[in-house]
Order: C-alpha cells, then structure tokens, then sequence
C-alpha cells in the first residue's frame, strides 16, 4: 500500500471527524452561527461542513428555516452515534499523548515485602532509568492493606483477592511447594507422601495464603493434609528465615526462595504433587480505563519482566 493511499485515507477520516464535530455543535447549539463561534471558525466553514456531512449520508440532518434549525430523526440518531465516535476519539489520542509525554510526579505502589524486596526493586534502575522525572513511593507490607487506606495507586497482591470495586488483572503466577533444608531432611527423613508431612514441624504463614489445611493434586487425586505447626509467622520473611534455620518444612511459593532453591540450600519435597499456583495480581485504585499514565506505565514494567522468566502469566 502506497504511503499516498495511506496519506490520502488519513485525511478522509480527519475531515470527517472535523465534519461530525461540526454537526454535533451545531445540534447542541441550534445554530450554525454560535456552534462557528464555539469552534472558532467562519460560519460558512461550518455551514460547509455538515452540508458535505449530509451529502455523504445522502439523509438531511437539520430542517432549516427562518425561525432555526431543528434535527431530524435522522440527525438526532446521528447525534448519539456521533459523539460516541468523538468520545472514542478523544480517549485515543489522550492515549497516545499519554503514552508519549515524559512521566513525572509521584507514584505510591503497594506490595508485599518479600517479593517487592527479591522480584521488583532490583529491576527498578531500569524503571527509573525509562522515567527519571518520575517518584516512587514503595508501600511495603505483607497485611494486605486496602489501596484507600494506603492512599497506593497500585498494589502487587497475591493469592485470593477479596471482592471488591477495585480493577485488578493477573500478571504473574507461581508455583506453591513444600520446602526444607537439606540438613532437615536429613535428620528427620525426606516426606514421600503429603500425609508424611503430619510428622514433620511445619511452618506455617499464619495469615493471607497460608493456614495447615493443604491440597494436593497428583494425576487428579486429590488429598488434603493438616499440618502440626511448629512456627506460625504472619510475614513471608519469617517464613523464608525459618526455613533456612532449618527448623521444619513449609510450603511456600517459589517467590521467595528462588536462589536457596537452584543453589541446593534449600531443596523441593513432594514435586510430584502439585498444589493450586499462587497469582500475583495489578490492582487499580482507579479502575484499568482510568488509571494514570504513571500506573499503567509501571504494571506494564512489572508484566515485562516476569514475562521474561518463568513467572509470566501462561
């Protein structure tokens, strides 16, 4: 396709957008005269303009007459058509100005400790690099604070989300294991079976995902456990210490012991059973259509790199 058809159809859609934003202050105005004067062009130029608007249509939109304008049926269904187009419009090219304009104020994020310290604030100096006019406010927390209260623009949470008006969208997810040191395993024996973990001191997240009720899943057999806590902690990093004390299992998200886990300090029991991932989900104080450019810029930041590794939505 020639960039003179593609010049060509750009311009069409430019005089007929031009055209329909005539037509629609003329129909609010009931005069070409005050609809020429909002739009600060001559009257004639208007007056043209949703002439030739008609004449595409091959249908009459105002009854002309020496007391004013009145719509017809016709221009009245266009009306409403007409500026839902313009709205759409407007929205688009906000958009892409919005994309395209430099990034600044502040920014408050919301996230749970653990991961934000492991996953997300390491990546930041490319973040930061991308929009150095931009602050960020990092809301660390393992409780799940409500957005409002935090007064966050957006929050990283995981697992179940509580219902609520807030937007959210899935960006991640990771496995649930069951983990300990080797040294562990080695003085009280390795578990075979998800009942075996009755007999091992389990530590347990006493808040959010956690509990000693566990499901497990092997080729669509299903069994439940509950665990004999040895620890109940009420924050990720207590887990992940714990367990590298080698005080007991636990089950745990990959999230937090992803170098522990490829170095062999800390090892996987029970891989062949599989319990439900864990999500990790964006959520929007303002709704997906009415977050800020800041916002939207920095989910799409989070999404990118965990699409990078094995943590990307599937």
């Amino acid at each position: 396709m020639s960039a003179t058809f593609i010049h060509a159809g750009n311009k069409i859609a430019m005089d007929l957008l031009s055209s329909m934003r005539s037509f629609v202050r003329v129909y609010e105005a009931r005069s070409f005269s005050a609809a020429a004067k909002d739009l600060n062009l001559g009257q004639p130029s208007v007056s043209k303009s949703v002439a030739q608007l008609e004449q595409k249509l091959g249908v009459q939109l105002f009854l002309r007459s020496t007391r004013g304008l009145a719509p017809t049926d016709a221009g009245q269904k266009f009306y409403e058509h007409a500026l839902r187009t313009l709205d759409e419009a407007d929205l688009a090219m906000k958009a892409v100005k919005d994309a395209n304009a430099p990034l600044t104020g502040r920014l408050r994020v919301s996230g749970t400790i653990t991961f934000m310290r492991q996953h997300i604030i390491p990546k930041l100096p490319d973040f930061i690099a991308q929009h150095p006019h931009l602050s960020l406010d990092l809301l660390l927390d393992d409780g799940n604070i409500g957005l409002v209260e935090e007064g966050a623009e957006v929050a990283l949470r995981m697992g179940k989300l509580a219902s609520s008006s807030l937007t959210a969208r899935k960006i991640g997810q990771c496995r649930r294991i069951v983990v300990a040191t080797p040294g562990y395993l080695k003085q009280y024996g390795v578990p075979i079976e998800p009942g075996d973990l009755v007999r091992h001191a389990a530590i347990v997240l006493s808040r959010g995902e956690g509990g000693e009720h566990i499901a497990f899943d092997k080729d669509g057999i299903e069994t439940e456990v509950v665990l004999q806590p040895r620890l109940r902690i009420s924050a990720l990093e207590g887990i992940r210490a714990a367990v590298l004390a080698g005080l007991g299992v636990a089950v745990a998200s990959e999230w937090i012991l992803e170098d522990e886990l490829d170095s062999g300090q800390v090892v996987e029991v029970l891989a062949d059973w599989r319990m439900p991932d864990l999500d990790l989900w964006a959520v929007m104080s303002g709704g997906a259509r009415h977050a800020s450019p800041q916002a939207r810029a920095f989910i799409a930041f989070v999404e990118e790199q965990l699409a990078a590794t094995r943590y990307g939505v599937r």
